[in-house]
């Protein structure tokens, strides 16, 4: 996780009042053949890989951690919008909005 990720995260945490953890996991669809899911959870399930930096926390499926591996999680903020964003060095592309990419 990039450290934009964690301070989100953070601030994230703050704004609930309780610690939140953010999901990533990989689904088939989208445009380009896979896609990313993000959400916020209270704790990881039993498989869950579990990724720290800074006192945050991100959790992926053990389905998922193959097409993840060597990622990195951020967050970014730019005119486009404001989002979690991955950047994997596996996807061979992705579409324009990087919501789902193919391998």
């Amino acid at each position: 996780m990039a450290e934009s990720g964690a301070r989100r995260l953070a601030r994230l945490s703050e704004a609930e009042g309780k610690p939140v953890l953010l999901r990533v996991a990989v689904d088939g669809g989208g445009c380009s053949g896979f896609q990313y899911r993000f959400e916020l959870v209270d704790g990881p399930e039993a498989d869950d890989l579990v990724v720290r930096r800074d006192g945050q926390a991100v959790v992926i499926d053990a389905v998922s951690v193959p097409f993840l591996k060597d990622s990195e999680i951020a967050f970014v903020d730019e005119l486009a919008g404001a989002q979690f964003v991955i950047r994997n060095p596996n996807a061979a592309s992705s579409c324009g909005c990087g919501v789902s990419f193919s391998i």
